[in-house]
């Protein structure tokens, strides 16, 4: 069986189309169209893409698949967004169902010639992609994903005192969204419009059933048998290979598109529970939040911060920053004991002992105080610990201090 590839009119990059044969031709009598160069240049429509790595693919499905890294290395972005917003199709379940269909995306995204073979042999057998069990459900899953996303997002309170509930009828567009994306993964595709009418001929149904996840469910549905019985069809050109950048810039702006919907349900619909048990909307409380003394003490440290870094510099903005965190447990190790700063090894030795013991357990006759003694006696230990270990660069700052007080004094 041959396999015969023509180039588009448009003569782009990724112009090429899978034709299937007359079925009296030999393979001796196929032929390979070559478009004629444009502006000159020799370039080859027919050239295979860059050669991916079964062994990549697999460790990035193993490490990243349950948010589509797998798929973002063989160039299939539509799936790899799907897989971020379900999280592997839902929980893991598609991502590891996917175990043995690696290789074959694989030999997809290769053009491998026994992929191309297999792929002519299905367009001679189906004049249209048959009916796929997984990935109708898939369209159904993420379509009604979709609708309920965005039915979550809709403020349920006036904004500026106006009342958005009216946005409830961009419920279908979601969902024929979710459901024609998932159509046009892979070779298969179709048109969005078809869904789209379904979806809002079907919404309706959400004033008969009382219960939204049905109606939602009803509108997915009939929103992927359109799409399954009208719109969709083979993908007879190869994907065209956008550029990183490309690439890039199309998958933030969905990713940011969607956060944005999960960010106002958050904001405007969800709840945190207080002390008491109640339920405290999210607006509310980041609302109080702001007017807190402890958000208005935190803004002024920021504030007094970034004027201490103007004069003196980052790097010792950041110096005292990093000490200030008492990350060695120095500073805390002087409060515990009594001392300043500049005391000597022999008056930290001193408080130590004398500390040692006010609080040691086996003095402490009352049973109620004699865990509270034995935790304090645990901590001068180890503050003497810490101090006896930096003695030596305690001593260097104490000298400096000493030659800073004794300029001072001349």
């Amino acid at each position: 069986m041959g396999t015969k590839q023509t180039a588009s009119p448009s003569g782009g990059q990724s112009a090429v189309k899978y034709q299937t044969p007359p079925r009296s031709s030999s393979p001796s009598k196929m032929k390979q169209s070559s478009p004629k160069p444009r502006n000159g240049k020799n370039k080859n429509v027919n050239a295979l893409p860059p050669q991916k790595s079964v062994w990549i693919a697999y460790l990035c499905w193993l490490f990243g698949g349950v948010f589509g890294l797998h798929h973002l290395y063989l160039h299939r972005d539509r799936h790899a967004f799907v897989w971020w917003c379900t999280l592997g199709g839902y929980a893991g379940v598609g991502w590891l169902g996917e175990i043995f269909l690696i290789p074959e995306y694989v030999r997809d995204a290769n053009e491998d010639p026994r992929f191309v073979k297999e792929f002519v042999a299905k367009l001679q057998a189906y004049p249209k992609p048959p009916y796929a069990s997984r990935r109708f459900v898939g369209q159904v899953m993420v379509g009604h994903l979709f609708g309920q996303v965005v039915s979550m997002a809709i403020p349920q309170i006036l904004v500026g005192g106006w009342d958005l509930s009216f946005l409830h009828w961009a419920i279908p567009l979601g969902v024929s969204l979710g459901v024609w994306l998932v159509g046009n993964i892979g070779r298969e595709q179709g048109v969005w419009w078809h869904c789209l009418v379904a979806a809002y001929v079907t919404y309706p149904t959400r004033f008969l059933i009382y219960d939204e996840t049905y109606s939602l469910l009803l509108t997915a549905l009939v929103s992927a048998l359109t799409f399954d019985g009208l719109s969709k069809q083979w993908r007879r050109t190869p994907p065209t290979r956008a550029s990183a950048g490309s690439r890039t810039l199309k998958i933030s702006a969905a990713l940011l598109i969607y956060c944005a919907f999960w960010a106002s349900f958050l904001y405007f619909n969800g709840t945190i529970s207080d002390e008491e048990g109640g339920e405290v909307p999210i607006h509310e409380a980041i609302h109080n939040f702001l007017a807190s003394a402890w958000w208005t003490d935190l803004k002024q440290a920021l504030h007094d911060t970034y004027l201490y870094a103007q004069h003196h510099g980052w790097y010792e903005t950041w110096k005292e920053v990093f000490e200030s965190m008492d990350v060695d447990g120095e500073r805390n190790s002087y409060k515990v004991l009594g001392v300043s700063a500049t005391a000597s090894q022999a008056e930290i030795t001193a408080a130590y002992r004398r500390l040692s013991k006010e609080y040691h357990p086996d003095k402490v006759k009352d049973e109620a105080l004699r865990a509270q003694a034995h935790q304090r006696f645990i901590d001068i230990q180890q503050a003497y610990s810490v101090l006896s270990k930096i003695k030596s660069s305690r001593r260097r700052k104490n000298k400096q201090y000493q030659e800073d007080s004794d300029a001072i004094v001349l």
